[in-house]
């Protein structure tokens, strides 16, 4: 019993010394071999808390020295050097260190001129950096290059890759990263903010979609199939609700673009298909502006168009929402919050297709 309580103590230990050791922070002292600098009077910055990215940099005449710690998960990443904050049109330096191997760590500069992996192509970027070299040591990265410039440009862009998915030769292409971050640095104060509006843009356009395809729009379906009984209200109400829903999923998908632009990840898909809906949805609005007379002959073909384009139109929609909070890693609060949402105007849907049969 004393012996297992022993084994336990010592198994624990070693594993807490195992993470004291794999921590870095900026009142740490570095034990890096090979450095081509003096890394005692570097700053030092936290730049990027949720992935424990820490920038340590110094300028020495016309030339910076750069030093980035990151926790060794068997991923690439990176720094990129912004113009504007975005990850298009950047030119970035990142590394990677196999996990497991003899071999020597790679340390490469992309300029990030598309959102494919083929858009990225290894050893392009307009960056002048020399002595690029990365370790691995006490489960951390050190990414250390250094910089001719007399200023680096301030918006700064970090990103770490998938895990177990690292660059291979030849092409050293890189796969989607899993996550990033954009920040501005004052190189002079240490001063470092993040300026990823890309979060706010992302939030917003998943809360304009949801609410404009994903419930206003069956809500109005509900009025018009369940209400007419309090005719006309029924109709103004239905018009009211799917004219906002309307207004709304096209404020949405303007969001979207501007999403696009501000991130790298494979929209095409969810894109195209936002766009169809909004299409349909622009049929209904047309119909209704030229919809005959009651009396018509034709009218019976208009209402097969509008109620199953319409109807189709929103399922369409439902399908894209999932799909672009899947893409966005929106995680399961976002699937979970619409999904119940989803799940409660089901049931007052199927509570009043009872009632409606029952009636009739």
């Amino acid at each position: 019993m004393q012996t297992s309580l022993v084994s336990t103590f010592f198994v624990s230990l070693l594993v807490f010394s195992s993470l004291v050791h794999s921590q870095d922070s900026c009142t740490s002292n570095l034990s890096l071999q090979d450095i081509p600098f003096s890394t005692t009077s570097l700053k030092c910055e936290s730049v990027w808390a949720s992935e424990d990215f820490i920038l340590r940099y110094e300028q020495t005449g016309s030339v910076w020295n750069f030093i980035l710690s990151t926790p060794d998960t068997n991923s690439w990443v990176s720094i990129g050097f912004s113009s504007n904050g975005r990850m298009v049109g950047t030119s970035a330096i990142a590394g990677w260190v196999p996990s497991g191997s003899s071999t020597a760590g790679v340390i490469k500069q992309y300029y990030l001129r598309g959102t494919g992996s083929q858009s990225c192509l290894p050893d392009t970027g307009s960056l002048s950096v020399t002595n690029m070299s990365i370790t691995s040591q006490s489960s951390r990265l050190f990414l250390v290059f250094q910089l001719q410039t007399t200023q680096p440009q301030s918006s700064l862009i970090y990103a770490v890759g998938p895990r177990n998915n690292l660059p291979s030769s030849p092409d050293y292409l890189m796969a989607e990263h899993r996550s990033q971050t954009s920040t501005s640095l004052n190189f002079a104060t240490g001063q470092s903010a993040s300026t990823n509006t890309g979060s706010t843009l992302k939030t917003t356009h998943g809360a304009l979609n949801i609410l404009s395809w994903g419930i206003l729009m069956i809500l109005g379906v509900i009025m018009a199939r369940y209400f007419k009984r309090y005719d006309p209200t029924w109709f103004y109400a239905h018009l009211t609700i799917q004219l906002t829903g309307f207004v709304l999923a096209i404020a949405g998908i303007i969001t979207g673009f501007f999403l696009e632009d501000q991130t790298s990840g494979d929209v095409d898909t969810h894109k195209a298909i936002g766009i169809f809906v909004l299409v349909l949805g622009c049929c209904q609005v047309s119909a209704f502006l030229v919809r005959p007379d009651k009396a018509s002959k034709i009218r019976r073909y208009w209402n097969w168009f509008h109620h199953y384009f319409g109807r189709g139109a929103i399922l369409l929609g439902i399908g894209n929402i999932f799909y672009g909070i899947s893409i966005s890693n929106g995680g399961d609060s976002w699937n979970a919050g619409y999904g119940i949402i989803l799940a409660i105007l089901a049931l007052i849907v199927i509570v009043l297709e009872v009632r409606f049969w029952v009636k009739k």
